[in-house]
């Protein structure tokens, strides 16, 4: 396994530090801290100068993960879900500007009055295969990212990494430089069963586009917004990571962490040194 101690190999996505500063900012902290990657969100960066925000990030010397992430696509009507796939294509836009590897997409559970998840499913791949040629032509790799089932219903109807794979195979076909894949976030998948035969599915197929870590805190009072920082709940953050790099993953690891109530009230300088520590000790 690779040394994150080395901290060019490790990645912040901007969520762990609470979207509490101006993206300038949070650029600059993370360069300091001696991280060898960023990873913005689209709050943080549209309606702004783009391109500003791009020179910014790579003068600090970093690169940029993944960018996220994408407005949800199920909608009731078709003029609904064009407008989400047109709203996707303008931050797929950003996302080059950016010089992003990856648009991270969370895609969506049931639209407000709908109980129709395959309906739901059958509109993420569809819109996914409009998307990828839009990545292809500017550079970024389409990443779509199943999210824990508790998420099924409002954020996300691709739970499993199978589901993912299964639906890049459908749109993409078989491909030795494909352009839609998966991220991969330890929070959210550590507890399938078939977790080891998908990862080393989807780094044979080159399709791990991202690699999230955080922890599972026990008990956990937000499924949303109480994460640990790795090494303090009871995901094998390592464990997992090694499937990922004997499937080939050279990416960087990116930690992502909301955490209202404890790493979010915290200075993002404590906050970074601890990532630091633990990308070192326990990712």
């Amino acid at each position: 396994m690779r040394d994150l101690s080395n901290r060019n190999l490790c990645a912040i996505n901007t969520a762990t530090l609470g979207f509490r500063a101006p993206i300038d900012d949070v650029v600059d902290a993370v360069a300091r801290a001696g991280f060898g990657a960023i990873a913005p969100w689209r709050r943080e960066v549209e309606g702004q100068d783009v391109a500003k925000i791009s020179r910014h990030i790579r003068d600090a010397g970093l690169a940029v993960t993944g960018y996220c992430r994408s407005t949800y696509i199920p909608a009731l009507t078709r003029l609904t879900f064009e407008q989400n796939v047109q709203a996707n294509r303008l931050a797929i836009t950003d996302a080059g500007a950016l010089g992003a590897y990856s648009f991270v997409m969370v895609v969506g559970g049931l639209p407000t009055g709908s109980k129709d998840i395959a309906a739901a499913r059958a509109q993420v791949q569809e819109a996914a295969g409009l998307l990828v040629e839009h990545g292809r032509q500017h550079g970024v790799r389409i990443a779509l990212e199943p999210l824990h089932p508790v998420y099924a219903a409002d954020r996300s109807c691709l739970s499993l990494l199978s589901q993912a794979l299964d639906m890049c195979e459908a749109v993409e076909g078989s491909s030795a430089d494909p352009w839609l894949g998966a991220c991969i976030d330890v929070y959210h998948v550590w507890w399938d069963p078939d977790l080891a035969g998908q990862i080393a599915r989807a780094g044979a197929t080159r399709r791990i586009f991202g690699f999230h870590v955080c922890d599972w805190l026990v008990p956990t009072a937000d499924v949303l917004n109480d994460r640990g920082m790795m090494g303090d709940g009871v995901i094998d953050v390592r464990g997992i990571r090694n499937m990922a790099e004997i499937g080939g993953y050279r990416g960087a690891v990116e930690v992502e962490i909301f955490s209202t109530k404890n790493w979010w009230k915290r200075s993002m300088e404590e906050t970074l040194q601890v990532c630091a520590e633990r990308f070192a000790s326990v990712s």
